[in-house]
């Protein structure tokens, strides 16, 4: 009898140290995390799996499951670069997770204009691709596909990534200036028409840096929802296969 009940106990234990190094890991290393909406097509899709680096700009309250208010700032923090895709704390409620790229770093001026983005006065350059037919996202539509170089930040490289407009006058195409303040940055979907982002200053906004949660930095796992989940023998057909291990950019 006392042998069973060590036994009992010792798998409670390794249950608890399990969980607690699952939490260490999720807190200070690596975070997955799933794509539901198509506002960063076509570098991330519906039904993407993906892990996110949670040492990348150090470490906010955010950085830990729900966020306890056990300090403020960042522990050894940085600044993003520009271009990084970055999961983010929603500034309104402090709790939902929302994945965007970076496009403005404080100081940086942000406007909109006929669909092209300018960076400090400058216009940031594009390059079209030719049409691409979104799927997955609500209706089936065929939109238009660039690629866009953003402007180096402080010991970063240019990026260069893919962006989608539906059209160049849509709502968001045209805006006032923003100037991102102290502390902040100035996130922006790929899917540019169909983004709600910091270009909504009622919604998004600017982001505090300390809500930086992690950088974006492999899709390990991709689905495109072709099947159901008791249609087992589908389930293969319904993977990306190509999109597996591929990195984030």
């Amino acid at each position: 009898m006392t042998k069973k009940t060590g036994g009992w106990l010792e798998s409670i234990k390794t249950v608890v140290y399990a969980g607690l190094i699952a939490v260490g890991i999720r807190t200070v290393a690596f975070e997955p995390f799933n794509i539901p909406s198509g506002s960063m097509i076509p570098t991330l899709l519906v039904g993407d799996y993906l892990f996110v680096s949670k040492y990348a700009y150090g470490y906010s309250r955010h950085s830990m499951p729900f966020s306890p208010e056990l300090f403020q700032g960042r522990i050894f923090g940085s600044m993003p670069a520009r271009g990084d895709v970055a999961v983010f704390k929603f500034p309104r409620d402090n709790s939902t997770d929302y994945i965007k790229r970076i496009v403005g770093l404080p100081g940086d001026r942000i406007q909109m204009r006929g669909g092209k983005l300018f960076l400090n006065g400058q216009e940031v350059p594009r390059e079209g691709l030719g049409p691409y037919t979104v799927e997955g996202d609500g209706p089936r539509m065929t939109v238009r596909r660039y690629r866009e170089t953003l402007p180096a930040s402080a010991g970063a490289a240019p990026v260069r990534h893919e962006i989608l407009e539906a059209s160049d006058d849509g709502h968001y195409d045209n805006t006032a200036e923003f100037v991102v303040p102290p502390g902040h940055v100035f996130a922006m979907g790929d899917n540019r028409d169909n983004s709600l982002d910091s270009r909504e200053m009622n919604a998004v906004g600017f982001v505090p840096v300390e809500n930086l949660v992690g950088r974006a930095e492999m899709i390990f796992f991709s689905v495109d929802g072709s099947a159901a989940w008791w249609e087992v023998w589908a389930w293969p057909f319904a993977v990306r296969w190509d999109r597996l291990f591929s990195g984030v950019r």
